[in-house]
């Protein structure tokens, strides 16, 4: 068929729409060269009147459905496409949310896109202009390939726009000395002006026009937003001769408008013209609320966590037990339905009580209750609502598929309760939840709600979640789940960021259940394991940074799986917190008797420990702290200001003659080294350090340093909250008085870094002082190092430690006190005793081996020559020969060298370790060819038969 013989046949055409509609489709067909429905005698992937019943109550059918393609709605001609779309949209979900909806009336066919994750994009095909190949031509890719109409622009960018044009009005706004919280509240009415404006709210052009007005009579510009907001905020409300809609819902609850400079204007009339029903409240709020707190400006432009991670926690703790629930139900309304009738009872009884059945699951939707105590600006609160409307919509359709009688849907916002302490977020997080709830009731063919358009949600409060003004434990309501993405803040920038008075109040408040080291986030897991427990919540899904596996962190899910069951968890994902990017794990729990199967990282299995391992392998939080490796291991030296130097500076002073009190300034100088000095080249740092007991007075007379420490550490100190550390300025924080005795008495010692890519260790000697970003131990054995350096230790370290983003992190507590030596090697024991063990020998010779090649790796002898230091008793220093040597040397360092391992260049260094992994196994016993479960299983049996003994 060509294209002039359709357009004829169909122009002179005056059939209904039931009698026209499968012959002009299969014309189309005809005309673009494509299969028809009938080519598929199954219809599970092309059909006419694919069954999806509408909420018409007529019995309808979608006209026609293309799997992946699109579906298809007709109307007799010049009937209304308008009720034809909103017709499809009740049945495009169960279709399977085909990427276009089109409707047809023969004269004309409206392809709309409905991709998820981008702007909606009409394009209308009158009959005519089927003899148009470029029209032609974009219904072909309708049917053959319907990606060449996917619209470019996603929401997620049209958000970004709309939220970078209006941080700048807000801006402009706070410059011209308005109050922050004042713009905040005019800017987020604007914001939903502009939306309802789009979706129909609002009369057609009347914000435009109140835009236009302004721009000519300047000065009366808030005089004109008032009216506009006075109107909407009552019933009745008019402005000029035009009928506003009541809005309410508090957003509106008074007409206080700011003036609006011309520029302001300009850029509003630039901002209205975006497609603000296309809007993403996912994002909305997280990037308003950076535009619009002053605090929160520096995160413009920076990265958010997008919805696919947060549906991550809505799924398991929403949406997959509410299915479930409906899939039961479902099978016995099928049951009801299908069962008999009894005799002298009426016939319909059996639908009777499906319809009972039916309304008996709407209304556990609809009472459902879902919390975000740390709601912020409402991404977690609005993609739980869509949850539950979405679950009630497929309840819907379902029910009305298998004969019952639909109900009109009514789970709404009321539905969502939040807690959040800044009132920047708290508004967005209304403005989110009612943008989010009104999209969805036109993206489902319904009408909007009306009056009010808005309810007030009082249900989000705008306080502190964890305690009461008066330092009590708060109280949160009742919900049946819980989630929320609660804030990330280390237990040691507490007191910094929340004052010495709050964290006092805190840790008096929470003395027996969180301890005092904990990070903040650890605050709300305690008080939803406590809201399970007394049964005012039934699931919970939070979010945390990942160190929440280990140390003091780990005794708040410890507590949890004493009253819980952990269902679901991921133990190691990105997140972006403020605009950063961060490593959280992701943690759902519930009350055991509503548990489900676990899954961790995606995967089955039998049951999630507190450091978010499963069941198929070994659940080391039970590992204990042996004596046998106490006080060896010790966190290095916090400064707690500028007490590091330049190595070169150092030396002059340690060049100097002897001070007034007849000592040299080699008495407070040492060479120090942190993490970076391990894992990159070392930097020649040094550290001034008048130890733990020196009084100012006598400090005062090493005066090159005394001087440099009271400049450049006092004035930080005098603001420092600990009184302690204000007054002992000119000493380090904390000085490890311990760990510095242990190594007065050895030559050497050695340290790893507390945080590193690959676990690795290096021998120091005294008397470099460590610093806290290393973990030193006070052993200066071979076979101690062989042992650590080995990969049995190495297994243990990486499943007890926590991790810093992707970086596992090593502790004295967790991964070196727990850790079982090998029987007669452990580190209570003088190297002495076991001096002429094979065993011990062996460890010590590959140990050796290892340390002497991986040092002529780093520092080759043609590459740099030892200097000794300008004064005795300090280690020589190794120095770059030439500029070339010392450019060679830069890429010289122990991670580049491990980032090798299981490469052809690094074959070398795993012959050594693999020596060294050979020694250690026959040290224990064992093959030297386990798995790495087998070998934290034999660890864990030594560990505890050890802790037992």
């Amino acid at each position: 068929m060509t294209p002039a013989d359709f357009i004829a046949k169909w122009q002179a055409s005056t059939r209904n729409e039931r009698a026209a509609c499968q012959e002009h489709f299969i014309d189309l067909c005809a005309l673009l060269d494509e299969p028809t429905p009938n080519s598929d005698p199954t219809g599970e992937s092309y059909a006419f009147e694919k069954g999806a019943t509408k909420f018409t109550g007529d019995g309808g059918w979608a006209d026609v459905w293309r799997a992946g393609r699109f579906a298809w709605e007709y109307k007799k001609k010049r009937g209304d496409l308008d009720v034809a779309y909103r017709q499809l949209l009740l049945y495009a979900g169960p279709l399977g949310n085909p990427p276009l909806l089109i409707v047809s009336d023969i004269a004309r066919i409206v392809i709309r896109t409905n991709w998820t994750n981008a702007v909606t994009e009409t394009h209308t095909i009158a009959l005519a202009e089927l003899a148009d190949p470029k029209r032609l031509r974009l219904l072909k890719w309708a049917f053959s390939d319907p990606d060449q109409l996917r619209p470019a622009r996603t929401r997620q960018a049209l958000t970004e726009e709309a939220a970078t044009e209006f941080a700048e009005l807000a801006r402009r706004l706070r410059d011209r000395g308005h109050d922050p919280q004042g713009v905040a509240h005019f800017v987020n009415r604007l914001v939903f002006c502009m939306f309802a404006n789009d979706v129909g709210l609002l009369p057609e052009g009347l914000f435009g026009q109140m835009l236009a007005i302004s721009r000519r009579r300047n000065a009366r510009s808030a005089e004109f937003a008032s009216k506009l907001f006075r109107a909407m905020a009552n019933s009745g409300g008019i402005v000029g001769f035009t009928e506003v809609a009541w809005f309410d819902g508090g957003l509106f609850d008074d007409d206080t408008a700011l003036p609006l400079d011309l520029k302001d204007l300009e850029l509003l009339q630039r901002i209205v013209k975006l497609d603000w029903a296309e809007i993403d409240p996912s994002i909305l709020g997280t990037l308003f609320e950076r535009g619009l707190d002053p605090d929160k400006r520096s995160q413009l432009g920076a990265h958010y966590t997008d919805r696919t991670k947060i549906e991550m926690i809505v799924d398991p703790v929403i949406r997959r037990p509410l299915l479930a629930e409906w899939y039961a139900v479902r099978s016995d309304i099928e049951t009801a339905l299908a069962t008999p009738p009894v005799r002298g009872r009426r016939a319909g009884n059996g639908k009777n009580a499906a319809q009972t059945l039916y309304r008996g699951y709407l209304e556990r939707i609809r009472k459902f209750r879902v919390l975000d105590p740390a709601c912020g600006s409402g991404n977690f609160l609005y993609l739980s609502l869509l949850a539950l409307k979405d679950l009630e919509h497929q309840a819907g359709v379902e029910a009305e598929a298998l004969g019952l009688q639909r109900e009109f849907p009514q789970v709404g916002p009321e539905t969502m309760l939040g807690i959040e302490i800044n009132p920047y977020a708290a508004e967005l997080a209304r403005v989110s939840v009612w943008i989010g709830h009104i999209q969805w009731t036109r993206a489902h063919g319904y009408a909007a709600p009306s009056n009010p358009v808005l309810q007030a949600l009082d249900t989000i409060e705008c306080r502190d979640a964890v305690l009461t003004p008066g330092g009590q434990i708060a109280a949160w309501p009742k919900a049946d789940a819980i989630v929320s993405n609660p804030p990330f803040l280390g237990g040691k920038l507490m007191r910094r960021i929340l004052g010495d008075d709050y964290c006092c109040d805190l840790f008096t408040a929470y003395a027996s259940r969180v301890p005092a080291e904990s990070d903040l986030v650890c605050y709300w897991f305690e008080l939803a394991r406590d809201q399970l427990a007394q049964g005012h919540a039934i699931n919970v899904g939070l979010v945390a940074t990942n160190s929440i596996r280990g140390g003091t962190n780990r005794e708040v899910l410890n507590h949890i799986r004493q009253t819980a069951v952990i269902h679901t968890a991921w133990s190691d994902e990105s997140w972006e917190v403020e605009g950063a990017a961060v490593r959280v794990s992701l943690i759902c729990f519930a009350d055991p008797n509503r548990a489900v199967p676990a899954k961790l990282n995606g995967h089955p299995v039998n049951e999630i420990f507190s450091d978010l391992t499963g069941s198929n392998g070994v659940d080391l939080t039970q590992a204990t702290s042996l004596s046998e490796n106490r006080g060896v291991a010790f966190m290095g030296d916090t400064k707690g200001g500028a007490f590091d130097v330049a190595g070169d500076l150092a030396r002059q002073w340690l060049a100097l003659p002897t001070n007034a009190n007849g000592r040299p300034n080699a008495d407070v100088l040492r060479p120090w080294i942190n993490g970076m000095d391990l894992t990159r080249r070392p930097s020649d740092t040094w550290i001034i350090d008048f130890g733990w007991v020196m009084s100012e007075t006598d400090a005062s007379y090493y005066e090159r340093p005394f001087g440099y420490v009271l400049t450049n550490v006092k004035p930080a100190r005098d603001k420092n909250n600990r009184e302690t550390y204000r007054l002992h300025w000119w000493r380090h924080m904390e000085p490890r008085p311990g760990m510095v005795a242990r190594f007065n008495r050895l030559s050497r010692f050695i340290v790893t870094p507390r945080v590193s890519k690959h676990r690795l260790f290096v021998w120091m000697t005294s008397p470099t002082l460590p610093d806290s970003a290393t973990i030193a131990i006070a052993l200066d054995s071979d076979t101690t190092f062989g042992i650590l350096h080995s990969r049995f230790h190495e297994s243990w370290s990486l499943r007890m430690g926590t991790s810093l983003e992707d970086r596992p992190r090593y502790t004295p507590t967790t991964t070196f006190e727990t850790f079982p030596f090998p029987e007669g090697l452990t580190p209570n024991l003088p190297a002495a005793t076991y001096a002429n063990d094979p065993s011990a020998q062996d460890i010590a010779a590959a140990a050796r081996d290892l340390v002497e090649k991986r040092d002529l790796w780093l520092n080759p002898p043609d590459l740099v020559e030892r200097l000794p230091e300008v004064v005795p008793g300090y280690p020589d220093r190794l120095v770059p020969r030439n500029p070339k040597a010392a450019a060679i040397l830069k890429t010289r360092t122990l991670t580049n060298l491990y980032n090798t391992r299981g490469t052809p260049e690094g074959t070398w260094l795993d012959t050594l370790h693999r020596r060294l992994d050979e020694a250690v196994a026959a040290a224990y016993g064992w093959p030297a060819d386990l798995s790495d479960n087998e070998i934290l299983s034999r660890l864990f049996d030594l560990n505890r038969s050890r802790a037992a003994a």
